[in-house]
């Protein structure tokens, strides 16, 4: 019921790897223990800021990945704020999320971006570590309730 899923992505002159560790339960139920990222993108200026842009990239990665869904009636969006639209809460959010940075002394390179290449491997990553604790691939997003037993 447990298992650890590995991605990577790179844009912005940053890469970027993400390992998730899941259980799932005998009822779907998805717990996120762990999230490891890392990160390089050449010199680092605020590595502080660089380490909150990533813990939030994770938080939206799994958010995106498990609920982030717009559904369209007659040509327009059926959600229209967060009272219908729903988000990662405390609960599903990662146990623990843990950011390593890839230092560098060469500051003749190009500082890379941080913004957004944290995010496009927590989907990923995510899917294989629920495929490494179930067997059974995710192949839409959100995930939603495609983890329960039937």
């Amino acid at each position: 019921g447990r298992g650890l899923g590995l991605a990577a992505h790179y844009s912005f002159v940053s890469y970027a790897a993400a390992v998730c560790e899941v259980e799932v339960g005998v009822n779907g139920e998805l717990i996120i223990h762990r999230v490891d990222i890392a990160f390089d993108c050449g010199p680092q200026v605020y590595p502080d800021r660089i380490r909150s842009q990533l813990e939030g990239a994770v938080v939206m990665g799994v958010s995106l990945a498990t609920l982030g869904e717009i559904t369209f009636k007659n040509g327009r969006a059926q959600q229209s704020n967060f009272h219908d639209y729903p988000l990662t809460r405390i609960a599903q959010s990662p146990r623990e999320i843990r950011v390593h940075l890839e230092p560098t002394s060469h500051w003749t390179t190009p500082l890379g971006g941080v913004g957004e290449p944290g995010l496009p491997p927590i989907a990923p990553a995510l899917c294989n570590a629920i495929f490494a604790a179930t067997g059974k691939r995710i192949r839409q997003l959100p995930i939603g309730n495609q983890l329960a037993r039937t």
